[in-house]
C-alpha cells in the first residue's frame, strides 16, 4: 500500500485540503465541519486568554470577543520579517501558518485513518522565492515533508480535469482568493502541460472587498451616531465579519441587511447598527478593487504573446469569483468562464491529483511545465539589477552569466542576489546576498566570475558563484531574513509539537471527565432508584463516599480523577457482583435444569455411537448399490 499524500491549499481567508480516494479527489473535512465560507479550515489562529492555541473554526468563534489574540491573513505576511506579537511571545508567519497546516494534519488522518507525513502545497503562482521557501517552512514546522510546491493555477486546471483534454488549447486561469490574485495562461498539448506567463498580485483579493464594506459600514454608523466603531477593536471585530457575511450573501440575493445590536453606547443609551446594502451599492464599492485585477491580466496576455481571441477556456478559481460582478468583470475583459469545479475546492483538488500522480494513485502521463513568476538577477554597480533569468522562463531551469570586478586587487565580490521586474536593485526584493572570497589580486576586468542560478520544480532557487581562474567556488543556498535555519526550523516545530500535545492532554481531561460524570450519572440512579433496597447499608455509603470523592476531583487533572473513577468502579462491580450471586432464581429454573440433567443419562455412550456410526458406514454401499441397480 502506497504511502497517503495529501493536497492543500492553504489560503489568506480559508485553506482546504483533499486526498485522493477510489481514484477520485476527495475533499478532507474539519472536525468541526464546513464553515460558512464554503471551506473547512479558515486560515485563523488564536490564543485564549489561557494561552490555549485555537485553529480554524474554534478561532473564528472567538475573534469577536478576543481579537487582539486572533491573527486573520498570515499568508500574506509569508516571506517577510513581520512578527505577530501575542501575550509576550513572537510568532513568524511561518509559525503562524504552521498551526493551520497541523490541524489539517490531524483532521486529515482522522478522516483516512493513515499516518500523513507529506503533502503538495499550493500557492500562488505570483509568490516570490521567500514566499515559496516560507511556505516550505511552514509545512516542515508542522511535521509535513513538502513533496512538492504547486502554482495555484496550475492546481486548478488539473482539477477542471483538462489535463484529460487531447484537443490543444490555451488556458486562462483566473484565481482570486482572499488575499492574492493569479492570472495564468497555459498551454496544453500531447500531454504536455506548459505555464506560458503568469502575472498577479500579491496584496489583492476578498479580504480587500471585506475592508471596503467595512469602512462603508462604519462610515455610516458615525453619520449617524457619532460614533467611531474603528476605535473598538470587538466592535470592528464583529463589523469585518459581518461585512464578509453580507459580501458572500449578495452572490445569491439583490439585498442584505447588516445588523448588529448593542454595538456602541453612549451618555443616551446603548446603540444598534443597521445598515442595508444592495448588490448595487456592494459593486460600487468593489468596483475599483475588481477593476485592479486588469492589468494583470494584461500582463499576462502580453507576455504570452497571445490575443484574447487565442484562448480557448477560462477556469474561475477562489471565493470571490462567485460574485457576479467578478464572473462579469472576467467575461467583459476576455470571455464566459468554464464552470464544473466549486471555485473553492479546485486548488485543493489539483494538488490532491498531483499528489496522487507521486504516491503512485493516480495514473497520469501529464507533463507539468511552470514557470518562474519574476526576473531573478544580480546587483551590478551602481545598484543595478543585471537579469539572469527571466520572468515566464519554464522551470525547472538552470542560467548562468560571468562577471569580472570592479576595482583593482579585488579580493572577493559580493553577489546579492534580486528578484523583480525593475532595472534599479532597491526597486525590487532581495533574496539575499553571499562573498566569493580569495580571489586571486588582479587589474579590475581580468577576474571571470561565474554566477549560475538553479530553479528547482518546486520554483526555488540556488546560486553558485564560481571562480574561473582559481576553479574556487562557492555553493551557497540564498540566505534572507525570511528564510529560516535548520535550528530555528526545528524549534518551531519542537513549540508546534509541545501545542499538539498540549492538545492532547486536554483531551484526555475532557474524556476522562465526561467519564467520570457519566458514571456518577449512572451510579447514583443505581443507588437511589433501581437497587435501592438491594444494596446493603454499608455498601451504599462506600458508594456514597467514592461518588463523592470522585466528585471532589472532577476540577482537578486527569491523574487525579483517574483513580478516583477506578476506585468507584470497583467499589461498584463489587456490589453488582455479590447482587447476581445471590440472586433467586425464577420459578421452575431449578426443575428444567434438573430435566435436562435426567436427558443427559439418555444420550448414547461413545461405545454406542461408534456401533451406530458403522452399521451407518455398512449400509451406505447397500443403498448405493439399490440405485445403481434400479
Amino acid at each position: 500500500m502506497t504511502e497517503k499524500i495529501i493536497g492543500i491549499d492553504l489560503g489568506t481567508s480559508n485553506s482546504a485540503a483533499a486526498v485522493i480516494q477510489g481514484g477520485k479527489p476527495t475533499l478532507i473535512p474539519a472536525a468541526e465541519g464546513t464553515t460558512v465560507a464554503g471551506k473547512a479550515f479558515p486560515s485563523i489562529v488564536a490564543f485564549s486568554k489561557d494561552g490555549d492555541l485555537l485553529v480554524g473554526e474554534p478561532a473564528r468563534r472567538q475573534a469577536v470577543t478576543n481579537p487582539d489574540n486572533t491573527i486573520r491573513e498570515a499568508k500574506r505576511k509569508m516571506g517577510t520579517e513581520f512578527m505577530y506579537k501575542i501575550q509576550g511571545k513572537e510568532y513568524k508567519p511561518q509559525q503562524i501558518s504552521a498551526f493551520i497546516l497541523q490541524k489539517i494534519k490531524r483532521d486529515a488522518e482522522a478522516f483516512t485513518g493513515d499516518t500523513i507525513n507529506k503533502a503538495v502545497i499550493t500557492v500562488p503562482a505570483y509568490f516570490n522565492d521567500n514566499q515559496r521557501q516560507a511556505t516550505k517552512d511552514a509545512g516542515t514546522i508542522a511535521g509535513l515533508e513538502v513533496v512538492r510546491i504547486i502554482n495555484e493555477p496550475t492546481a486548478a486546471s488539473l482539477a477542471f480535469g483538462l489535463d484529460k483534454n487531447k484537443e490543444d488549447m490555451k488556458i486562462l486561469v483566473f484565481d482570486l482568493g482572499g488575499g492574492t490574485l493569479d492570472v495564468t495562461i497555459m498551454e496544453m498539448g500531447g500531454g504536455v502541460f506548459e505555464v506560458m506567463s503568469t502575472s498577479g498580485d500579491t496584496q489583492l483579493g476578498g479580504v480587500d472587498m471585506d475592508q471596503a464594506i467595512k469602512d462603508y459600514v462604519i462610515d455610516e454608523f458615525r453619520k449617524k451616531e457619532g460614533i467611531d466603531l474603528s476605535t473598538n477593536a470587538q466592535a470592528a471585530e464583529r463589523v469585518r465579519e459581518s461585512s464578509e457575511k453580507a459580501k458572500i450573501e449578495l452572490s445569491t440575493v439583490m439585498e442584505t441587511e447588516i445588523n448588529l445590536p448593542f454595538i456602541a453606547q453612549d451618555s443616551s443609551g446603548a446603540k444598534n447598527l443597521e445598515v442595508k446594502l444592495t448588490r448595487a451599492k456592494l459593486d460600487d464599492l468593489i468596483h475599483s478593487i475588481v477593476q485592479r485585477c486588469k492589468p494583470s491580466i494584461e500582463k499576462a496576455i502580453e507576455d504570452a504573446k497571445i490575443s484574447i481571441s487565442d484562448i480557448t477556456k477560462i477556469v474561475l478559481v477562489g471565493g470571490p469569483t462567485r460574485m457576479p460582478i467578478v464572473r462579469k468583470f472576467v467575461s467583459d475583459t476576455v470571455k464566459s468562464a468554464e464552470s464544473g469545479v466549486d471555485p473553492m475546492e479546485a486548488v485543493a483538488f489539483g494538488a490532491a491529483v498531483q499528489a496522487g500522480i507521486i504516491a503512485g494513485d493516480v495514473t497520469s502521463d501529464i507533463v507539468l511545465l511552470d514557470v518562474t513568476p519574476l526576473t531573478l538577477g544580480i546587483e551590478t554597480l551602481g545598484g543595478v539589477r543585471e537579469p539572469i533569468i527571466e520572468r515566464n522562463t519554464t522551470i525547472p531551469t538552470s542560467k548562468d552569466k560571468t562577471f569580472t570586478t570592479a576595482a583593482d586587487s579585488q579580493t572577493a565580490v559580493t553577489i546579492n542576489v534580486v528578484q523583480g521586474e525593475r532595472p534599479m536593485v532597491v526597486d525590487n526584493v532581495s533574496l539575499g546576498s553571499f562573498n566569493l572570497t580569495e580571489i586571486p589580486p588582479a587589474p579590475r576586468g581580468v577576474p571571470q566570475i561565474n554566477v549560475k542560478f538553479d530553479i528547482d520544480a518546486n520554483g526555488i532557487i540556488n546560486v553558485t558563484a564560481k571562480d574561473l581562474g582559481t576553479g574556487k567556488d562557492a555553493k551557497i543556498t540564498i540566505e534572507s531574513a525570511s528564510k529560516m535555519s535548520e535550528e530555528d526550523v526545528e524549534k518551531m516545530k519542537t513549540d508546534a509539537e509541545k501545542f499538539a500535545e498540549d492538545d492532547k492532554k486536554k483531551k484526555e481531561q475532557v474524556d476522562i471527565k465526561n467519564e467520570a460524570e457519566s458514571f456518577i450519572y449512572t451510579t447514583e440512579k443505581l443507588v437511589n432508584q433501581d437497587l435501592k433496597d438491594k444494596i446493603p447499608q454499608e455498601k451504599g455509603i462506600k458508594i456514597t463516599d467514592a461518588i463523592k470523592d470522585l466528585k471532589e476531583s472532577l476540577t482537578q487533572g486527569s491523574e487525579q480523577i483517574k483513580p478516583k473513577l477506578e476506585a468507584l468502579k470497583a467499589i461498584v462491580n463489587e456490589v453488582t457482583t455479590e447482587l447476581y450471586k445471590n440472586a433467586t432464581p425464577p420459578p421452575g429454573a431449578e426443575q428444567q435444569s434438573n430435566q435436562e440433567q435426567d436427558n443427559s443419562s439418555d444420550q448414547p455412550t461413545d461405545e454406542q455411537k461408534s456401533n451406530s456410526e458403522d452399521n451407518e458406514e455398512k449400509a451406505e454401499p447397500n443403498s448405493d448399490q439399490k440405485s445403481e441397480n434400479s
